[in-house]
């Protein structure tokens, strides 16, 4: 069993799934920050790889991406991260990057490095499954989780795909469009995720789109994980002394406990 499927062994437990952005304010930051989530109750962390034409991400994290690109953030630089957050969290560590760093850095040779790294798995927006065998075949042989993802778009065909064919969880992408914090979850959604709950052996995450502790506590009633990351960022471009941050992951906390 993967350390990420050894999550949601938890009767009754909705996973908090945190996104960041490695290298955004700063490399320090990410260092510090990635210990306290654990501290506050978070169960996976998402470590965005900043990439120039971030097509699946809003705003608030294109600003991520493009300000960790100027601090001379790269693959190689995420993945020495990665080892040197291995050293002080016992958590599940997810990147999350688009396909064309994973082509250019070499796919058996960025499976190998992110297994010597102590990476869980991949979340590879833009790639699809039939785009996506060669590099579901690399992690497969390096112990790594290839995460896809579903939109409320996605018709049954597809959704019996993913559930074949993802490891880890599958992504339930909330929304049509970007990421972003939003004031209120689409209507749809419980029927979103209704869909793809009969086909998928996996465990259901939700991400885009939640931003309040509310949110999450709803997104708890009918999943199996909730995924937050732009309000995350803003919380630390807005306090550099991490209360934010901790303030906000403690009440997400506290929410999913209580919609459980």
């Amino acid at each position: 069993m993967s350390r990420i499927s050894s999550v949601f062994n938890r009767a009754g437990h909705t996973a908090l799934i945190p996104y960041i952005t490695i290298g955004y304010p700063s490399l320090d930051a990410t260092l510090e920050v990635v210990p306290r989530l654990e501290e506050c109750g978070a169960d996976i962390v998402e470590l965005g790889i900043p990439f120039s034409d971030p097509l699946a991400d809003g705003i608030t994290i294109q600003k991520a991406s493009s300000g960790a690109l100027r601090n001379g953030v790269t693959p190689h630089l995420c993945l020495e991260v990665a080892r040197r957050l291995r050293q002080r969290v016992s958590l599940p560590l997810v990147f999350m990057t688009y396909f064309n760093p994973v082509l250019s850095y070499g796919i058996r040779e960025f499976g190998s490095a992110c297994r010597q790294a102590s990476v869980d798995g991949l979340i590879v927006p833009d790639l699809s499954p039939e785009e996506g065998l060669e590099l579901e075949a690399n992690t497969r042989r390096q112990g790594l989780d290839l995460i896809y993802l579903l939109a409320p778009t996605s018709n049954e065909a597809r959704i019996r795909q993913v559930a074949e064919r993802s490891r880890g969880f599958i992504y339930l992408v909330s929304v049509t469009g970007v990421t972003g914090a939003r004031k209120r979850l689409p209507a749809d959604l419980a029927a979103f995720v209704a869909r793809v709950r009969p086909v998928a052996s996996q465990p259901l995450c939700v991400g885009f789109g939640i931003s309040t502790p509310e949110q999450a506590r709803q997104v708890a009633s009918i999943a199996d994980g909730v995924i937050v990351g732009s309000r995350i960022i803003q919380c630390m471009e807005a306090d550099k002394t991490m209360a934010s941050v901790v303030d906000f992951i403690k009440k997400l906390r506290q929410a999913l406990d209580r919609g459980t």
